[in-house]
């Protein structure tokens, strides 16, 4: 679960994590209040969007007055904004962020993941702060610092220092720095984040280390233990075909294909996904349902998959080791009289009576239901069919 810049800052700030003042305002006038109720001379205008690169796509801008503030406000509030973390329709702002300006005097990334490989959470730090850290792993690889933390003896100081001297801090920034280390891991354990990114990370005229920007996502499966976090979720930010799957136990991500897949197990999914992209074409989603495939979870299945219009073909990949090959192929049959399956469907389906499961699709006789002899069968014809717009 992702939140926006605003939470993620209200968050910090509860740990002990130094943040400039800001407020958030849903409208102009309030983006006017906000900017004198700060003072200064200058204040940054922040798009609240769930996705990087706001600042090259124009959601991030400087005020230099608060009247300045309000019409920069107007000009983002409502407007969609498009960057290379969203669609190419882009994300529509309903809320900014207005932030008081800042001495600075240097600029750094730093973030807190888990490394699967390591089994541990890794602090990533590098003194290219402010741009794109992809760009930043991809060519300069070597900027990137990198200190593993044993959960079994969590954060100590020595992890911190590490992180310092390889950045270059001096004497009287390695404490302080050391201290927002050590809360902000503090804050990713406690609330169960999968990520923590500060970037940039920034060391001001008034020698203190501030968050000026953060990013943090959190593990969906811990959110029970934390319904603080969930209060901060942000519909609006979600596909609804994610949200309407969440709520039958579906695990459903949208992607930009033309292929639908409808598999049971994340990692069959994966691999269908993989031979969909082997056979030249392109998955329209990720959608896992699981070990049960009920005729009523196939047919939700089906209905959501083809809310996207971009949908021409759909392959169905079913192992059967928990549920019979038999009893899905009758839920299929089931489900295409819930559903108006308007597009072909091939359906590849192994494991117990996958035998008879291939006589009950074959005796059916559905025009646009196709039994596939293998899964690389399967994937070739869906991807022809797609190809073909959905004719059979």
């Amino acid at each position: 679960m992702n939140i926006h810049e605003y939470q993620a800052k209200a968050l910090l700030a509860q740990y002990g994590v130094g943040i400039p003042r800001g407020g958030v305002a849903e409208t102009p006038a309030e983006a006017t209040v906000i900017a004198q109720r700060l003072g200064g001379e200058i204040w940054a205008i922040k798009a609240q969007i769930h996705a990087g690169g706001r600042g090259k796509a124009g959601g991030v801008k400087l005020a230099k007055t608060p009247e300045e503030a309000g019409e920069i406000a107007k000009a983002m509030l409502g407007s969609r904004l498009i960057t290379h973390q969203t669609s190419l329709e882009g994300k529509e702002v309903h809320k900014v962020y207005v932030e008081e300006g800042l001495g600075i005097e240097r600029e750094y990334y730093l973030g807190i993941v888990l490394d699967r490989s390591l089994e541990m959470p890794v602090i990533m730090a590098s003194r290219q702060g402010g741009v794109d850290i992809e760009e930043v792993a991809k060519n300069s690889p070597n900027e990137i610092i990198k200190v593993a933390v044993d959960p079994m003896i969590g954060f100590r100081p020595f992890h911190g220092r590490k992180l310092a001297f390889a950045l270059g801090l001096v004497k009287e920034q390695v404490g302080l720095f050391v201290d927002f280390c050590t809360s902000l891991f503090r804050l990713y354990v406690q609330k169960d984040a999968e990520i923590v990114e500060i970037n940039p990370l920034v060391f001001t005229s008034c020698k203190r280390f501030v968050a000026l920007d953060a990013k943090i996502s959190f593990d969906n499966n811990a959110l029970y233990r934390h319904p603080e976090i969930v209060a901060m979720r942000d519909l609006s930010e979600e596909e609804s075909s994610e949200i309407e799957a969440g709520e039958y136990n579906l695990n459903y991500v949208k992607l930009q294909g033309n292929v639908g897949c409808m598999v049971n197990g994340a990692g069959l999914a994966m691999a269908t996904m993989d031979i969909i992209k082997h056979e030249g074409g392109e998955p329209a989603n990720f959608l896992d349902v699981g070990g049960g495939a009920k005729p009523e979870t196939v047919a939700k299945g089906f209905e959501i998959i083809l809310k996207d219009p971009n949908v021409k073909a759909i392959f169905v990949n079913i192992f059967g080791g928990i549920v019979r090959c038999d009893r899905v192929a009758n839920g299929i049959l089931e489900a295409a009289k819930i559903v108006h399956v308007s597009v072909p469907v091939v359906v590849r389906l192994d494991g117990t009576n996958a035998k008879e499961a291939k006589e009950i699709l074959e005796q059916a006789s559905i025009p646009n239901i196709f039994a596939a002899p293998s899964l690389e069968g399967g994937a070739k014809k869906a991807v022809e069919l797609a190809c073909q717009g959905g004719a059979s």
